[in-house]
């Protein structure tokens, strides 16, 4: 079995040398370039295994050769070396596929890590396959965005309605990447009381607080060489929020009760119902947070949306529920008609408690007991109604006009913070009459 190949990329001779001395260290045979052409020279005439590069180049920069690498060179993991603190360009850098990224100075530890986890791509990527059903065509692109990132160690949003299987996304990414043989740490964001979080998240030392009667170890350190899935974050308080900035960026943690702090190697994916961009607007969410978490986005569809994927999923369900039993015509109807306000969650409960409650091996659509429409409102005065769009109106305004302010009025990026396109944010501006 060959030694695997890395393509060291930086123009300074002495980070080359440490580089390749750590990788020679870890039986990885080098190849250096110290510019941007002699790299891409490299990448088409050899077969390389990874590749780390400098942000700042003679004859151009990382973000350069990361996005030249994804049409020629897609195979190469490729991790980027950027100025202590810039994390800006580390996220860009992300979005445009790298890998991962390392801060200068060189933390020997975390270079090793991201290195073994590069190398184990390959291995995995034909090993773990999305197993999410449907052929409807947004579940054929939700499949093909998983397959995608799982390969980064970029934070990853999972944004959806409620029942959607956001943690089954999560844990495909989880399953499909190079950390597979690591933990998958879910954690409910909602259900940790805020006085315990801290403790929780970061673990604590024996005496550090009244009832701390032993050293315990928290969510991150349990997800090392894994991934942390963080539920619900938007139910996450402000101080909390600063935290995990800090740590997503510093990439380490410090216990509860203790002085130094601990090196953290855990892949991030969070997700929530709620709309994290509208809440940023309101002032309910970090914005810088927000930012770190959302480098890239997947949305799970909502079940009405995936048009006869309810069929596929009802008998995928039945089968393990009672496989002698089917729906007939009409409860098939019934439920392709049908709007599931709870999306899957909501028709696993729906299946059970039919095969519960039909008299047969065949469940008809009386036997679902579908929930009722909402009923229509009322009909209400003119004048409440005026009153009430005009209400609408004003938070509508609000919003445009904080989220115009925090990106300086640059409205692409307004647009984006309000989870709008842009037509849409230049219609409501001119309809709403904000200058």
């Amino acid at each position: 079995m060959r030694q695997p190949l890395a393509l060291v990329i930086d123009d300074e001779p002495d980070i080359c040398e440490l580089l390749s001395l750590t990788l020679g260290r870890m039986d990885i045979e080098t190849e250096s370039a110290a510019d941007v052409s002699g790299a891409k020279a490299l990448l088409d005439s050899m077969k390389f295994d990874l590749c780390l590069t400098d942000m700042q180049l003679p004859d151009g920069d990382g973000l350069e050769l990361v996005a030249w690498m994804q049409k020629h060179a897609p195979d190469v993991p490729v991790a980027v070396i950027t100025a202590h603190g810039n994390v800006e360009t580390a996220v860009q850098a992300l979005k445009l596929g790298a890998f991962d990224f390392l801060s200068k100075p060189l933390d020997l530890n975390h270079l090793r890590n991201v290195v073994e986890s590069a190398l184990k791509i390959d291995r995995t990527a034909e090993e773990h396959k999305s197993t999410l059903l449907g052929d409807s065509p947004p579940m054929h692109e939700l499949r093909e965005m998983v397959d995608r990132v799982a390969r980064s160690q970029a934070p990853i949003h999972i944004s959806g309605e409620s029942g959607t299987g956001k943690e089954l996304v999560a844990r495909l990414i989880h399953s499909s990447g190079p950390r597979s043989d690591g933990a998958f740490v879910p954690v409910n964001c909602g259900a940790i009381p805020a006085e315990l979080m801290e403790s929780e998240f970061f673990g604590h030392r024996k005496g550090s607080f009244t009832g701390a009667i032993s050293n315990k170890i928290g969510l991150m350190q349990s997800a090392d060489g894994g991934t942390l899935f963080l539920d619900e974050i938007a139910d996450l308080p402000f101080a909390m929020q600063v935290k995990l900035l800090r740590v997503i960026q510093e990439k380490t943690v410090r216990p509860v009760g203790s002085s130094t702090e601990e090196l953290i190697n855990a892949r991030i994916l969070s997700a929530t119902h709620k709309n994290l961009a509208q809440m940023v607007a309101a002032g309910e969410f970090r914005e810088d947070l927000y930012y770190r978490i959302n480098v890239i986005e997947l949305s799970v569809p909502a079940l009405r949306d995936r048009g006869d994927d309810v069929t596929i999923l009802s008998e995928h369900i039945l089968k393990k529920l009672r496989p002698d039993v089917s729906l007939d015509d009409s409860a098939r109807n019934a439920l392709l008609g049908y709007s599931f306000p709870g999306n899957v969650r909501e028709l696993e409960n729906m299946l059970e408690r039919a095969v519960t409650l039909c008299g047969s091996n065949t469940i008809s659509e009386a036997d679902l007991r579908l929930r009722p429409a909402a009923p229509q409102a009322e009909a209400v005065s003119s004048s409440t109604t005026e009153n009430l769009g005009s209400q609408v109106e004003n938070i509508q305004r609000q919003a445009i006009i904080g989220a115009l302010q925090k990106t300086r009025y640059n409205k692409t990026a307004a647009a984006r913070l309000l989870g709008l396109s842009f037509r849409q944010l230049r219609y409501r501006i001119k309809k709403l009459g904000i200058e």
